[in-house]
């Protein structure tokens, strides 16, 4: 009968890779606990009980907890969204009708943030939003 748990183990385990849904490998983790029960001695109400029991806590336990870890990661910025907070210097005056600002060798349309005042060339900057195309960015010292 270990023959028997270990085939069917491994089997599910590899059509997990099909799925990739991790249903199937915590059934098939739970067949080769049985198996390790048949190859023990356990009779078959045992073998049955430690694949019952080891499904029942790799479904309901483990399966969440990884499927969690696997499915969530670090909130990262995404597009233009990325730009918001990094550096820039200003190249051409920043008022609220024209200015230039280069951001990692590149140069982008900037207004000043929040109605400030015009930024003048040379100004180390920080972007606070964009909207389209436009940087609107703040001078580092008025961070504080």
């Amino acid at each position: 009968m270990a023959i028997v748990w270990l085939v069917l183990g491994i089997a599910l385990v590899g059509a997990e890779l099909l799925t990739l849904d991790l249903v199937l490998v915590m059934i098939g983790v739970a067949a080769l606990a049985a198996g390790g029960a048949a190859l023990l001695g356990a009779g078959l109400t045992v073998q049955l009980l430690v694949l019952a029991g080891v499904s029942t806590v790799g479904l309901l336990g483990v399966r969440p907890t990884v499927k969690r870890h696997l499915t969530t990661g670090p909130d990262l910025a995404q597009g233009s969204d990325r730009l918001v907070g990094r550096p820039a210097t200003v190249v051409e005056t920043v008022s609220e009708t024209a200015g230039q600002v280069r951001l990692d060798g590149e140069l982008w349309r900037a207004r000043p943030y929040a109605g400030l005042a015009d930024i003048p060339a040379g100004t180390a900057v920080s972007v606070a939003a964009i909207t389209g195309v436009t940087l609107f960015v703040y001078p580092h010292q008025e961070l504080t």
